[in-house]
């Protein structure tokens, strides 16, 4: 596929801007609103003017069959691929983010930062796998689109776009993206929970005089464990059927989260 500065001609045109990224680290960002890791973003131009901004979009992925998983949780794994010998056709890329920043004015090279969010949701293909992937390298793809604003040789303001070709490969330390998400909530996990069991959850809890959401939910696998959970209903909390509010009786709706 040609890129931005490839013309028409016999050769490319040298009047575009052709930029070439690479990734050189990564580090958890402190007092971040969410869970976010800073990837360190090389930008290299050839060609063409001095840029004076780029609007950049990066698409981040998760080269999942790029390494080993001798030592990931085999349960989440199985959860996500299938069994093993499944893996070799069903290990395809996780997309994690898409992230769009704007790179300021530079002239042959610059660095910049490229926040990508880490979301706690269990919910999420991405989220799950960290969960089962505690140590080693992660292999990342970043994808980048986007326009050039640029001094053309007149010294206008011109535009170029980035050609689709252009990405970049880094292996992240798997302990960094715990590092990231384990400072928020006592590093804590959220699962959405609809009204119903919400509400047959906290019945539980007050029932048993139990302190915490953790405490609540260890007790009621510790019953699940034993079978000695007395009272127990089809839900294996309460007797009202799963999947209806206990004060109601009706099908509950909306979702809530606890942690």
């Amino acid at each position: 596929m040609p890129g931005a500065g490839a013309g028409t001609g016999a050769g490319p045109r040298t009047d575009l801007p052709d930029l070439d990224f690479a990734v050189n680290g990564a580090r958890a960002v402190r007092d971040a609103a969410v869970p976010t890791l800073a990837f360190r973003l090389a930008v290299s131009r050839t060609g063409g003017g001095r840029v004076r901004s780029v609007s950049l979009v990066t698409d981040v992925r998760i080269a999942v069959a790029h390494r080993g998983y001798e030592r990931a949780d085999r349960l989440v794994m199985a959860r996500l691929f299938g069994q093993p010998e499944q893996w070799a056709t069903s290990m395809r890329p996780l997309t994690w983010a898409r992230v769009s920043t704007v790179v300021p004015a530079f002239d042959e090279q610059t660095e910049t930062d490229l926040p990508v969010p880490c979301s706690r949701d269990m919910d999420l293909a991405v989220t799950s796998y960290f969960h089962g992937v505690r140590d080693g390298e992660v292999p990342l793809d970043f994808l980048f689109s986007g326009t050039v604003f640029h001094d053309g040789p007149d010294g206008r303001l011109r535009t170029a776009q980035i050609s689709w070709s252009k990405d970049a490969a880094w292996r992240l330390p798997a302990e960094l993206w715990h590092e990231a998400t384990g400072r928020y909530d006592r590093g804590t996990s959220w699962l959405p929970l609809s009204s119903g069991t919400y509400g047959r959850l906290t019945a539980h809890r007050d029932r048993h005089a139990l302190t915490g959401w953790d405490e609540t939910v260890a007790d009621l696998l510790a019953r699940a464990g034993t079978g000695t959970g007395a009272g127990t209903g089809t839900d294996g909390i309460t007797g009202t059927a799963a999947g209806t509010d206990e004060t109601t009786g009706t099908a509950a709706g909306g979702a809530a989260w606890t942690p």
